[in-house]
């Protein structure tokens, strides 16, 4: 075959498969048979000396550039009002009414029609103005000033969900898109000891305006594309028939577009988004409502610097400063020394701020906060967690020292580093560790005693020498009720938690003892194919890496986790005080004709006619696999109520969901 025509089909095959996996987060072939045929690619351009405009190879950027070249977009970017409040955003949508209104009393043969609306995410990034000729990109800039921007096309080339070649060939176009970094990227990256990114907007700006492009492939950004702003040969009537046109054309367009009748709905909407915010895998700084009707968005036209069919509503800012006042450390179940951050008190996402995470000691190098105390540093909040100090706001090492402790700050035990984290070794004899454990080992998902908390576990340790899970099982009536703010009621309550506690069955127990890299799908995955205690304790490592999802860290764990003779004297002095761990009963026939048999399914958010467990049982008798987290490989999310970041994944990768419990009651019933 002529190398020609084998280069124009590999390009096209590749450019297929990469759209597949970027844009639509659906890949059709393996990672392996990829690289088979983008290797061949390679070779071929060698061969020939050709690259074609649309090739992939380009993607990995190219040769060190002298500087940027202004570029002149073709019609211009117009910035957005911004509301402030809700107030704001009313007084918008009455203009909008008026002038409707007073186009259509002048205009009583062609009126408009009655606004319709559109809300869609604002992208906390870098704005992107891609230039198409004939189907092919021809020229990338940053907006620059709306007029003039800089030429980033080499840059641009790099992010692999923008199409270097589209179907339509009508003209030229121009396409508006947000270039962004995934918060998962930012945290990959930052994780490999590369040079620190303090935060995922100006890791995406920083690497698009960076001469070497290589710089901006390392990076792996993203882009989503949201507006047409100049087309030849080709017009839309309203903003949905632009948002199809875009996928059409291969663009990544972001699942969270929404449209509506009512400014009511668009309010509802407002409050929808800044409660799925924190869940999302990237920045937002608020939303953009805009005007369907492209004929009434010309009516209504512009003042001099703003589109009157369209508005910002920013958010509250996740992301601020503040000053690194001192470092605390704490220590944990496993002897892990984390430290915490104390911060000057800052307002922040509607909470007041003054401790923030710092992970380890290789956080603290990674991000240049050594010498940071008494300095500004970022921070940011999300989710509702502990806020996280992103880095410090100048590049000096200004500040006073954070002194790493030599010795435990609990017990006085020499640390030692493993990796990026202090450990304290002493484990029988360091408090928190004992604390955490015991409280860990009766929590819900392990043995379930109702009412114990980390402070009945302190006053335990403390006033009844409790120094270990098994301890529990010795305690009296006499004991307890003689314990400060201890009754008779709360006594017997406790005795009879703990009594009920024994009957717990192999799985929760084994989560229950805090194995080292072991988790509750695990413990339930081995106590299901060993069947007995006594089957798993002499388990060889060999014999657990060949479960699913067991590799050989967990193994390892588990396997000199039962070889510890303390462990074992532990667990058998609780067998002989009543505990049964008991093996899993026998499973019933899994049903294979049912709506759920063979699919990988994943449960999130609050259900309220079945616990989330009596939901995972139903689904596995009628033939499906229930795993934790979202994926590629997942058949379906049934979210319940506050379902976060495990839903918007779904819909950003097309998953089916089922939203209605009574629905999901249904299928189960057949």
């Amino acid at each position: 075959m002529d190398p020609m025509h084998s280069m124009e089909q590999l390009v096209e095959e590749l450019n297929k498969y990469n759209y597949h996996y970027y844009t639509l987060d659906n890949p059709l072939v393996s990672d392996k048979e990829y690289d088979v045929l983008y290797d061949k690619l390679v070779a071929l351009e060698a061969e020939t000396g050709v690259t074609l405009p649309d090739s992939p190879t380009q993607r990995v950027g190219g040769e060190l550039l002298k500087g940027f070249k202004p570029h002149r977009h073709l019609t211009p970017l117009w910035s957005l009002d911004k509301a402030q409040n809700e107030d704001h955003l009313q007084s918008w949508n009455n203009r909008v009414l008026k002038l409707v209104g007073d186009y259509n009393t002048k205009n009583p043969d062609a009126p408009l029609p009655a606004p319709s609306y559109v809300v869609e995410l604002k992208f906390d990034g870098l704005t992107l103005n891609l230039t198409y000729t004939d189907g092919q990109l021809v020229q990338a800039s940053t907006r620059g000033n709306g007029v003039v921007g800089e030429g980033i096309l080499a840059q641009v080339k790099t992010i692999k969900s923008v199409p270097l070649r589209i179907p339509y060939t009508g003209g030229t176009i121009e396409v508006q898109g947000e270039g962004i970094m995934n918060l998962s990227v930012l945290a990959a990256h930052n994780e490999s000891g590369a040079d620190p990114l303090k935060n995922a907007r100006n890791a995406a700006a920083g690497a698009l305006r960076n001469l070497n492009p290589k710089v901006t492939a390392d990076r792996k950004l993203s882009a989503f594309f949201y507006n047409v702003g100049y087309a030849e040969g080709i017009s839309f009537g309203n903003h949905k028939e632009m948002m199809t046109f875009l996928k059409d054309n291969f663009f990544k367009v972001n699942p969270f577009v929404s449209y509506f009748d009512s400014f009511d709905q668009v309010m509802h909407e407002l409050h929808l988004i800044q409660e799925r915010r924190s869940s999302l895998d990237y920045l937002i700084d608020g939303a953009v409502i805009k005007i369907t009707d492209m004929r009434t968005r010309e009516v209504l036209g512009y003042t001099d610097k703003f589109p009157r069919w369209a508005v910002a509503f920013k958010f509250e800012a996740e992301e601020t400063t503040t000053v690194l006042e001192s470092v605390v450390w704490n220590v944990g179940r496993t002897g892990k020394i984390t430290p915490l951050a104390k911060v000057e008190p800052v307002e922040l996402a509607g909470v007041t701020v003054q401790n923030c995470t710092l992970n380890n000691v290789g956080d603290i190098e990674r991000k240049n906060l050594k010498f940071a105390i008494g300095t500004r540093v970022f921070i940011r909040r999300s989710n509702d967690v502990i806020p996280e100090i992103l880095g410090k706001v100048t590049e000096e090492s200004d500040g006073e020292e954070i002194i790493y402790p030599e010795k435990c700050p609990a017990c006085g035990f020499p640390l030692e580093q493993r990796g990026a984290h202090l450990f304290c070794n002493n484990r029988f004899g360091c408090k928190p560790q004992i604390v955490s454990r015991i409280t860990h080992f009766a929590s819900r998902d392990a043995m379930d005693i109702e009412t114990f908390s980390d402070k009945t576990a302190e006053q335990l340790y403390d006033e009844l020498e409790v120094r270990e899970s098994a301890d529990l099982y010795t305690l009296t009536y006499e004991d307890l009720v003689k314990l400060e703010r201890f009754g008779a009621k709360k006594a017997t309550n406790l005795l009879e938690a703990i009594e009920q506690s024994k009957g717990r069955d192999l799985a929760a127990f084994l989560f229950a003892l805090g194995i080292p890299n072991t988790g509750k799908s695990t413990t339930k995955v081995i106590a299901e194919h060993f069947g007995s205690l006594q089957a798993i304790m002499s388990a060889t490592a060999e014999e657990l890496t060949a479960l699913p999802d067991i590799g050989g860290i967990v193994a390892d764990s588990i396997v000199n986790f039962f070889a510890d003779p303390f462990m074992q004297a532990g667990i058998n002095k609780m067998l002989s005080l009543g505990v049964e761990a008991k093996a899993p009963e026998k499973p019933q026939p899994v049903a294979t004709d049912s709506f759920f048999s063979g699919k990988t399914v994943v449960l999130t958010g609050t259900l309220h006619k079945l616990t989330r467990d009596e939901a995972a049982e139903k689904l596995e008798a009628l033939g499906a696999k229930v795993t934790g987290s979202v994926s590629k490989k997942t058949d379906l999310v049934i979210a319940g109520e506050k379902a976060g970041s495990k839903l918007t994944k779904a819909k950003e990768l097309g998953i089916q969901v089922i939203e209605n419990e009574d629905e999901l009651i249904k299928l189960l019933e057949g």
